[in-house]
């Protein structure tokens, strides 16, 4: 027979593990989308999520899927119609992924989702070859204004921040927005080699894609699109050469529709634990990625505010009818 004793002690030893178990966030078994081919921004985005959150004991497990076609419009579609009311998933997304719904038609939009925190940005920077006659951001913008038509800007794909980029670009220095001359290319590697082999006028992607040829010498930046100059990087930015560009190609994440207010503030208070812990910061040192964490409310509303803009541009160019 067991004393009194005993099971008093056994008790105590039950309350006493009890209590030095995981907090209810350590629980978390997240999914985890990327709308995207591996490989890519939002694929290492999501794989950064998921070594961070594990690393820091914030999450379990964090299982990631790709889900890749029409620049997200595919995996947004899935994810809003297929994990609406489920607070253990959460999809990767970004700039890109506004001006593709808009572009598609799509019937499914950001304004489904619940938004949970912007993490990155990256900013962008227009290049020439280096034994190109145009030597300043104001030399392109003369160019622009002259005959746009004759100016070629490779980039990305249509409708993406590059594209984006360059629409904002002729329209802030007085061209025809509409008439610009954008080349569209799948990949960095291709994009590279049309600007170095002089086949187009100018070039536009995330800063980190083009660095290690401006700093080799084999292009000429001519501005970037941060609102103040870039520590240790001597390139000027293109406000203080006069001309009011200012944009960043930023990623987020966001849970599915229809999660009750207490279920995103867990998945919120997650990721803003994520973002604050040394793993998620070591992984930003490698990546060459910007911290750019706002969270809540501020995110809501500056996705909508991106939404509106994005949408804007591309109707001025023609891609998004009126």
């Amino acid at each position: 027979m067991i004393s009194s004793h005993m099971r008093l002690f056994g008790a105590v030893v039950a309350l006493l593990l009890g209590a030095s178990g995981p907090a209810p966030a350590q629980q978390l078994e997240l999914k985890l989308m990327a709308p995207a081919a591996p490989g890519g921004g939002w694929d290492q985005t999501a794989r950064s999520m998921q070594q961070a959150l594990v690393a820091a004991g914030i999450a379990r497990s964090v299982q990631v899927t790709n889900v890749p076609g029409a620049g997200g419009s595919v995996g947004i579609a899935q994810f809003v119609n297929g994990a609406k009311g489920d607070s253990n998933q959460m999809m990767v997304n970004g700039f890109v992924m506004v001006g593709a719904l808009a572009m598609n038609k799509s019937p499914v939009t950001l304004d489904q989702v619940t938004p949970i925190a912007r993490l990155t940005e990256e900013t962008q920077v227009i290049v020439v070859p280096a034994n190109s006659p145009i030597k300043t951001a104001q030399d392109l913008a003369a160019a622009v204004k002259a005959d746009i038509a004759k100016v070629t800007f490779a980039g990305g794909s249509a409708g993406g921040v590059d594209h984006v980029m360059a629409a904002l670009f002729a329209g802030t220095v007085g061209a025809d927005a509409k008439k610009i001359n954008y080349i569209p290319f799948s990949g960095g590697g291709e994009s590279l080699a049309a600007i170095l082999g002089g086949k187009v006028t100018a070039g536009i992607s995330g800063l980190s894609e083009y660095e290690g040829q401006i700093k080799a010498g084999k292009l000429r930046a001519l501005g970037v699109t941060s609102a103040n100059r870039l520590p240790g990087v001597d390139i000027p930015t293109f406000k203080e050469q006069g001309i009011d560009l200012v944009l960043a190609n930023w990623r987020s994440v966001v849970a599915p529709p229809g999660i009750t207010p207490e279920q995103r503030k867990v998945l919120s208070d997650a990721v803003e634990k994520m973002v604050k812990s040394d793993s998620w910061k070591e992984i930003l040192k490698q990546k060459g990625w910007d911290d750019a964490y706002l969270g809540g409310d501020a995110f809501a509303d500056f996705l909508k505010k991106e939404i509106t803009r994005v949408t804007e541009v591309l109707k001025s160019v023609g891609l998004v009818k009126s």
